[in-house]
């Protein structure tokens, strides 16, 4: 009935320290040697989360910055979709981000995480990856080969960048949230849910043989997605609002999914070496 498990990361799979726990791991390569076949799919950037999968120690698909990169096992690029190089330009602009400079910019390149200030406190969650940002002058960057940009900041003040994005893009982008504090911008073409599809049609895989677990806003596609999609019971109360039919189940910081997976796929309840 099921043949594969698409798992967003954080508030999802993630620990509440935003890492993987032995629990998790141990029951995520159990189902891999049974058969199944897992997906990632995450805001995070590439890097970030090969890190993550090497942890994990299993061998999925990585649907990527929302869906605008999506890597095989292997690692080989099987779609990507990058934001135009002019409207990148114009998105690290104060008119965009803010004049009053209290949100971070963050740009996401092929191989690197660009941001616009050593900004610290964010490395608590890549501990699994050791994946780490590059300080850059946004302002001169040519736009080229960058796949998300990334607004981090105050509620109230991303409020302002969305309503600022909205005035200026219109429905060009792909604008979502991953976090509260965190407002993310892709191509309008990119979403989990069409990178999803890319990965099932791959496969040879129909949606009603997929399992999703997500928490966020911008899970929201890759829920509607998937054939069996699952929400945390810590999801965001927008995601909530919008999807009311979706069940809801633990906790990611209780390895809400881990233990769903085990009663889906009558697994023991315990930690397995």
């Amino acid at each position: 009935m099921y043949k594969v498990i698409a798992t967003d990361l954080d508030g999802t799979l993630l620990n509440a320290n935003h890492q993987v726990d032995p629990f998790t791991i141990a029951t995520l390569r159990k189902l891999e040697s049974d058969g199944l076949r897992f997906v990632i799919a995450t805001g995070r950037h590439f890097s970030d989360v090969a890190g993550i999968r090497d942890v994990l120690g299993i061998s999925p698909y990585l649907i990527t910055s929302n869906g605008a990169r999506v890597h095989t096992p292997d690692n080989t690029v099987l779609h990507a979709d990058d934001l135009p190089a002019a409207i990148v330009r114009q998105l690290v602009q104060p008119e965009i981000a803010g004049g009053h400079g209290r949100v971070i910019v963050n740009l996401f390149a092929d191989q690197a995480w660009l941001i616009d200030r050593d900004a610290p406190h964010l490395l608590k969650f890549h501990q699994d990856s050791g994946f780490t940002y590059e300080v850059t002058d946004l302002l001169t960057h040519d736009g080229a080969n960058i796949a998300k940009a990334l607004y981090i900041g105050d509620p109230a003040d991303l409020a302002q960048v969305s309503a600022n994005l909205a005035r200026e893009f219109g429905d060009a982008l792909y604008v979502t949230y991953s976090l509260p504090d965190c407002l993310e911008v892709m191509t309008a073409n990119v979403s989990k849910g069409r990178a999803l599809q890319i990965v099932l049609d791959r496969l040879g895989v129909d949606a009603a043989e997929c399992v999703a677990f997500g928490d966020n806003m911008n899970d929201i596609d890759m829920l509607e997605t998937a054939g069996h999609p699952f929400m945390m019971n810590n999801a965001n109360p927008d995601l909530i609002k919008l999807l009311p039919n979706v069940p809801r189940i633990g906790n990611n910081f209780d390895a809400g999914v881990a233990h769903h997976l085990r009663k889906l796929f009558a697994l023991d309840d315990e930690l397995t070496s």
